[in-house]
């Protein structure tokens, strides 16, 4: 029987922004099934790990694999067939502010697939009464609360049912009940709609919510990987330090 290739793979990355080395070497395995947490202080290098793992930008050196396949130079119009079977949540949400609600999820169906409108409508109503935000459709962003922007980016990275999604801060500006809300949405859709994720965070809470794996990343590489009992009972320094709150601001 052969062995499911990784749905991301990591081989030796660095990254740096002049001069400054962001990423130094990094290396890690995503299998399908698996929600990863990547976690560390401000300006880590967080985001920029996983916009190069979405192919929306290119490491310096290294290898980067999606779904088996080199992409750290592949040429953009091969990279949107395999960006098809992606999603990314934004950390601000980025949506089109001159979009209703409706027109925002409905864009990546309008951008790769010929489906007809009502294949269209029934689609992000679905998927609109997945997040919990039915009968929004005329809504403009303008007229959301942050954690309505949120969640409903979450549906339009998921409108296309991706195999893996990218969250970036998912929880980042929101009050705790907004971020719990938005905690347990994740959790639930690892069950449904897109089982293998990776989540970018600070929040090591709602990374207990909603990850089986996960990593800390400090001075550009990973301090530590495992399960959140292997992270938490960890006694490398830097990973004590930041379970503490000690790097937040580093």
């Amino acid at each position: 029987m052969m062995k499911e290739q990784p749905v991301v793979e990591l081989r030796g990355v660095w990254k740096a922004f002049d001069h400054h080395e962001v990423l130094r070497g990094i290396s890690l395995v995503l299998s399908k099934g698996t929600t990863l947490a990547v976690m560390g202080g401000s300006g880590v290098g967080k985001t920029v790990l996983l916009r190069l793992i979405a192919g929306l930008a290119r490491p310096d050196t290294g290898e980067i694999r999606l779904f088996g396949r080199n992409i750290e130079r592949l040429r953009e119009e091969h990279m949107l067939a395999l960006r098809r079977r992606t999603g990314f949540v934004f950390q601000g949400a980025a949506l089109f502010d001159s979009l209703s609600v409706f027109e925002n999820v409905a864009y990546p169906l309008r951008e790769h697939t010929s489906w007809s409108e009502g294949e269209i409508t029934d689609r992000v109503h679905r998927f609109l009464s997945l997040v919990g935000l039915p009968g929004t459709d005329s809504l403009l962003p303008a007229e959301l609360s942050g954690g309505m922007k949120k969640r409903v980016g979450i549906a339009r990275a998921l409108v296309l049912e991706p195999e893996v999604v990218f969250f970036d801060e998912p929880t980042a500006g929101l009050d705790p009940t907004n971020a719990r809300v938005v905690g347990e949405l994740i959790a639930e859709l690892r069950s449904g709609v897109c089982d293998t994720a990776i989540v970018v965070t600070h929040d090591i809470e709602f990374a207990g919510m909603v990850a089986d794996q996960m990593a800390i990343l400090h001075e550009g590489q990973f301090a530590a990987m495992g399960t959140p009992g292997e992270i938490h009972s960890s006694n490398v320094p830097a990973v004590q330090a930041f379970l503490a709150g000690e790097l937040l601001e580093n």
